[in-house]
């Protein structure tokens, strides 16, 4: 009784009544809210986002951050159209963009575990280098002709109304709780999130899991651009542009702190319903996109505060 009073009680107890609030008021405003396909297209609109977000869970609990993740989404997407313009056939033109994926994030892991640079300033660096290689391969020019199965990819149900992106996204989401908060390896997150020096004296290899982690984090957000291009049928230079924003958001929204080793990949889960259902939710009210990311904002600023404020609260309580 005590634990389930204890979890109303936490950030992601908050964020649970907040999502059952935000559905019945949409539910109450709209008939059609609650329908599959209203659902569907909801996640759809967002869903390279939050496909990166689950990666990103790992690498902020890990006291990191990778800015480059939308202008990496922005490359894939422009290299497997550029590839296939150069007669590439898109089923190998997919490994390929996710090798770029992986030496992306390699390469960002390799001046923040070996040159020890933070990954701050690493991954900014990279958010402007890979968008620019991005608008090199091309230039002005949108790439529209890709085949049509890949089309059909993005744009019609896998499996019965469900696109592959949404299946990838449960696929993903699923096995990053069960990595994050059953296993070994996530607990390693946490430690090192936590207390590198710590993790270190423990006999954990903190620079090579760091590398696995952005590895990851690369690849995953390839795999993100290439579903990106599969669901608008054309690409430009402009891919994702500002993604990486959106992404940390949510994750951060979800209770993961910047400062690394606090976050569930349930807070993350979360804070997709919330800004989801939040967004559709003002959509249907009519209210601009500026007001939209105004009260997400006011709800990150909150995600911020209110636990530090509940944190500092119990030590006061628990002081003699």
């Amino acid at each position: 009784m005590r634990a389930m009073l204890a979890r109303l009680q936490s950030w992601e107890g908050f964020l649970t009544c907040v999502v059952i609030f935000v559905i019945l008021y949409n539910t109450a405003l709209t008939p059609q809210f609650m329908t599959m396909g209203n659902q569907i297209n909801l996640f759809q609109l967002s869903i390279e986002k939050v496909i990166v977000a689950v990666a990103m869970t790992f690498v902020i609990v890990n006291a990191e951050i990778d800015l480059s993740v939308g202008s990496m989404m922005g490359l894939a997407a422009c290299a497997f159209g550029w590839l296939v313009q150069q007669g590439v056939p898109a089923g190998a033109a997919i490994p390929l963009v996710l090798l770029i994926g992986a030496a992306g994030g390699a390469f960002n892991a390799y001046f923040i575990t070996r040159v020890g640079l933070p990954s701050l300033v690493v991954t900014l660096a990279t958010l402007i280098g890979f968008r620019g290689l991005a608008r090199v391969l091309v230039e002005d020019r949108g790439i529209t002709d890709f085949p049509d199965w890949f089309d059909r990819l993005g744009q019609q149900g896998l499996i019965g109304p469900f696109p592959l992106s949404l299946i990838v996204f449960a696929l993903l989401i699923v096995a990053g709780h069960v990595l994050l908060a059953h296993t070994g390896f996530g607990r390693r997150t946490y430690v090192i999130g936590t207390n590198r020096e710590v993790a270190e004296y423990a006999g954990i290899d903190t620079a090579r899991h760091k590398q696995i982690l952005f590895v990851a984090s690369g690849t995953i957000a390839a795999l993100a651009g290439l579903l990106y291009a599969a669901r608008v049928g054309a690409v430009r230079g402009d891919v994702a542009f500002g993604f990486e924003l959106d992404i940390i958001t949510i994750v951060l929204l979800g209770g993961v702190s910047i400062f690394g080793g606090v976050g569930t990949m349930i807070g993350t889960a979360l804070s997709i319903l919330l800004v989801l259902n939040l967004r559709n939710g003002m959509a249907l009210m009519n209210i601009t996109g500026h007001i939209q990311t105004g009260v997400i904002g006011v709800l990150l600023i909150a995600s911020v505060i209110v636990p530090r404020l509940s944190l500092r609260r119990r030590r006061q309580e628990a002081a003699p």
